[in-house]
């Protein structure tokens, strides 16, 4: 039966995500590894009453339908927080980012074209162009500056024309990097200048911790960079709801592929989420994530630095889930993963998960999770990590 699956299918492995969920289901352990946002910070009761206030009011959120125009018209004051200004013609509601990312691939890869993306990136966007067999094309980043949008200019000026690029811009996913206001623009106008689309992923963008947010990089160039944005991280993953932001043909399009996929995001989970962003209880929900998250980051980071500090170096995240810890390169951190499954029972994801080639740089580093586990468990797996970082100091 294998022989007949398509060919690249005998070439792809399960995702490291996946394996994880499974790994570190019980009890003991703490994890670090997974970018689950805190379950206690769901906003439970008031999606209940929304829900109730919902399907109380008709029963057409039960049936198939088209997409939301009252969730749209949310999205298009949230995007305005973005410093993005669009029509609810030029929203279209998908499933998640992740579905919004995998959707855009299909619309712009043809088998074997080259895109272009950072050398340490998201596993799940290589995940979504696998099918299609691309040719990847990598440029170096850095845990604080980030993409080198110089190097990608010069890969451009070479003549290629990558079906895409593929960003993080805020809160980045493995490194945590923010980028700055002048590299936005620059990788903006790149893709106007040399007409490659950006793929903007953003679901960290409203999960800024400073006093001022730096807006998207679809902001400085609304034709050549598509916006994807969710609610799995600012309201819950099991709403399974997120967005894209992109020309009016273009959304034509993704209609179409979308449909092909799932025929359209649930209907219930769309007038849900309208009503509750329509209420003030979002706005103080959101207010209270940020004051949370940024409490847990400050928490790990402390306990880094008491405990690691002088073997360990990384930067405090401006925005977004994670804190990329970079150790002496004589430390392999895949080694390190499996030692503390097997003695610590802390979970981390070592760095060369996200390595799109080869990198030193990702091999002696982990990406640890901040929003999961309350101050407590954040002090406990820290102390363990610590233990076992120490075993292996050289």
């Amino acid at each position: 039966m294998a022989q007949r699956l398509a060919a690249w299918t005998q070439r792809t492995k399960r995702s490291a995500l996946q394996d994880m969920l499974e790994l570190t289901s019980g009890p003991e352990y703490i994890s670090f590894g997974l970018g689950l946002p805190s379950t206690e910070c769901f906003p439970a009761e008031q999606l209940a009453i929304s829900a109730g206030e919902v399907l109380l009011r008709q029963s057409d959120p039960l049936q198939y339908g088209p997409p939301t125009e009252r969730l749209k018209r949310q999205i298009q004051l949230l995007m305005s927080e973005r410093g993005v200004t669009c029509s609810t013609s030029q929203i279209f509601l998908t499933a998640g980012a992740q579905q919004g990312i995998s959707l855009l691939a299909r619309l712009l890869l043809d088998p074997g074209k080259t895109i272009l993306t950072e050398e340490v990136t998201y596993t799940g966007f290589l995940q979504a162009v696998e099918p299609y067999q691309p040719r990847i094309l990598t440029v170096p980043t850095d845990p604080v500056m980030g993409i080198d949008v110089e190097q990608a200019e010069k890969v451009l000026q070479t003549g290629e024309r990558p079906a895409c690029m593929y960003v993080i811009p805020s809160g980045h996913n493995p490194l945590s990097y923010t980028l700055s206001r002048e590299k936005r623009q620059r990788l903006a106008q790149l893709a106007a200048d040399y007409e490659v689309p950006i793929i903007e992923d953003d679901p960290y963008g409203f999960l800024a911790y400073e006093d001022s947010e730096i807006p998207a990089v679809k902001s400085f160039q609304p034709d050549w960079v598509y916006y994807v944005g969710s609610f799995s991280k600012i309201l819950a993953p099991g709403l399974r709801l997120g967005w894209i932001v992109a020309g009016g043909e273009i959304v034509e399009k993704l209609s179409i592929v979308k449909e092909a996929a799932d025929i359209n995001t649930r209907t219930l989970t769309q007038q849900i989420t309208a009503n509750f962003l329509q209420k003030d209880e979002f706005t103080e929900h959101l207010q209270h994530l940020r004051q949370e998250y940024r409490s847990r980051r400050n928490s790990m980071i402390d306990h880094l630095y008491t405990q690691m500090g002088d073997y360990a170096s990384w930067t405090t995240p401006s925005s977004g889930l994670f804190i990329w810890v970079r150790f002496p390169e004589s430390v392999d951190t895949m080694e390190l993963f499996r030692e503390s499954i097997a003695t610590e029972k802390v979970t981390f994801f070592p760095g060369n998960i996200f390595a799109v080639n080869e990198s030193q740089m990702a091999a002696s580093s982990v990406r640890l999770n901040f929003s999961f586990n309350n101050h407590d468990k954040i002090e406990e797996g820290i102390t363990r990590l610590s233990r076992l970082v120490n075993r292996h100091r050289k």
